[in-house]
């Protein structure tokens, strides 16, 4: 074997473990990738790949939801707003034994308003399911369960006992929610100012 020969088998013995590494890196940084879609999502993960039909189509919706939330002015409630909303839960919770069918419409309206108010779009249902799966993982099922109860109940179908089911899961969503904006705390040199 001549010297070009040998130099040439060395050339392409390197590109070859060159690619197999840059293959293997590719590999483990999917992995993780997914690994960490997966322990975010939590559930909504397993949900997207069913309906998606494919884990890398799902992955990609799932980072796309996360680049559009990134974008959004989501805040924390003023301790008035906190309040206010609170008593408009209570005050729903209290109507339910009169009209089950009237609280579980206010439920879904109060969680709308609250979800506009921490700066989330409140387009079409899918749309905020998508969004809140983002920050509130744990409870996109909670809020995907209340609305197929609460469709269910405008074709009639839902009894007293389902309703009850979904405002207890919209409460879930909206305790979840009611995020408060706390007050900046006091340092050590404003507190010096102020003695």
């Amino acid at each position: 074997m001549n010297t070009l020969d040998t130099q040439t088998s060395i050339i392409v013995a390197v590109v070859i473990l060159a690619l197999v590494a840059v293959g293997v890196w590719m590999m483990y940084v999917r992995r993780r990738q997914s690994e960490r879609l997966r322990q975010r999502f939590g559930p909504e993960y397993g949900r997207a790949v069913d309906r998606m039909g494919s884990r890398v189509k799902a992955e990609e919706e799932l980072r796309e939801r996360e680049k559009r939330v990134e974008k959004l002015d989501i805040v924390a409630l003023s301790p008035a707003d906190a309040a206010r909303f609170s008593q408009e839960w209570k005050t729903l919770q209290g109507r339910f034994v009169d009209s089950p069918k009237g609280a579980l419409v206010e439920a879904d309206l109060l969680v709308r308003e609250l979800m506009g108010k921490r700066g989330y779009p409140v387009g079409d249902f899918e749309s905020r399911a998508a969004d809140i799966s983002v920050d509130h993982p744990a409870m996109v099922d909670h809020y995907r369960q209340a609305q197929a109860i609460a469709m269910r109940d405008r074709r009639g179908e839902a009894d007293t006992e389902e309703m009850r089911k979904a405002v207890v899961h919209y409460r879930a969503l909206f305790d979840e929610l009611l995020e408060v904006k706390q007050d900046e705390p006091i340092t050590t040199r404003q507190t010096e100012v102020h003695s």
